[in-house]
């Protein structure tokens, strides 16, 4: 029934202005479970003044990191469900926390009802730039001759960087030492000092450090390698399998909000994906421009949250490991 009523308000959609539904002097919020600087605090922004000139309204991002993503999640619900907020939000606070966070005061499948995609971020593996391997086979290769556990770090525990560090181990053989930190920044300074040898994070996290010379990109998780790191080898493309993480992020609104409004912020959101000063902006980021339909992200949403409970109940990760 939800998808008929999707394909009407398409329908109606097609007969009116863009933006007509929506056209408001009242900002639309697009509120993110992250901190500003970030990876997602950069694509919402940057998505956000081409996204307020589709809609023909004023476009703010806020901030609202802390809980694993639930501060901004539960922001968003609280608000009306009438297309003027929306929620951007990686894989993790969508699809990993329904299985990891005990008590979890939302379900991303229920509550919201999704938009579109707005960026792939695959998972690259890092290390300090002394460190002698030219790519992630050779890195496996010295892990393997060492007999300690080599420690690897990661952005907290059941994030997404852990679980492709898991993947990792669990395709090499390899044996690492998961240290859990709270948060990126901190477990670059650490990679940079020498105390954990790699770790694994978004494009868009580490090109700074890559093209300063601080951290050198090793291997990328995913099927193709990426337009900004073309001279990265992918996992696959190095021997290695099934090392396949997508950390991407997408724009969600209240499953409240009426379909046609959905529609309409679907179009819009496709639209200033379109841009080619948008494109060209996140690309340059280390972000892969990637919209999609709200029945492909619901898809995407599902697939992804089965995936990543199985491998999260095997290994029985918890959020304060």
């Amino acid at each position: 029934m939800r998808k008929v009523h999707v394909l009407i308000a398409t329908a109606v959609l097609a007969l009116m202005p863009l933006g007509f539904a929506l056209a408001t002097e009242k900002p639309l919020r697009i509120v993110s479970s992250f901190s500003p600087g970030g990876p997602v605090d950069f694509v919402a922004r940057t998505l956000a003044e081409q996204l307020g000139r589709e809609l023909n309204r004023p476009v703010i991002v806020e901030n609202k990191p802390g809980a694993n993503g639930a501060l901004g999640a539960m922001e968003s619900l609280r608000s009306e469900p009438d297309g003027s907020t929306l929620w951007i939000t990686s894989v993790g606070a969508a699809a990993i926390n329904p299985t990891i966070v005990t008590k979890l005061p939302y379900n991303t499948q229920r509550d919201f009802s999704p938009v579109s995609l707005v960026a792939n971020n695959v998972e690259v593996l890092v290390v300090n730039a002394q460190n002698h391997a030219v790519d992630a086979a050779e890195f496996i290769r010295t892990v393997k001759g060492t007999s300690e556990p080599t420690p690897m770090a990661s952005s907290g525990s059941g994030s997404i960087p852990h679980l492709a560090l898991i993947q990792l181990e669990q395709s090499t053989g390899a044996k690492f030492l998961h240290v859990p930190y709270k948060g990126m920044a901190p477990a670059f300074t650490d990679l940079m000092g020498g105390q954990v040898k790699g770790v694994f994070a978004d494009v868009p996290a580490i090109m700074p450090h890559v093209q300063g010379g601080r951290l050198k990109a090793i291997g990328i998780a995913s099927s193709k390698r990426h337009p900004a790191l073309p001279d990265v080898k992918t996992f696959e493309e190095q021997g290695i399998t099934a090392v396949d993480t997508n950390n991407w992020y997408a724009l969600f609104v209240s499953a409240k909000t009426p379909p046609v409004v959905v529609a309409t912020l679907n179009r819009a959101v496709r639209n200033a994906l379109a841009n080619p000063e948008v494109s060209a902006r996140l690309l340059k980021g280390g972000a892969e421009p990637k919209s999609s339909t709200p029945q492909e992200l619901a898809d995407l949403l599902k697939s992804d949250t089965t995936k990543w409970a199985a491998l999260i109940k095997a290994r029985n990760i918890k959020t304060d490991e």
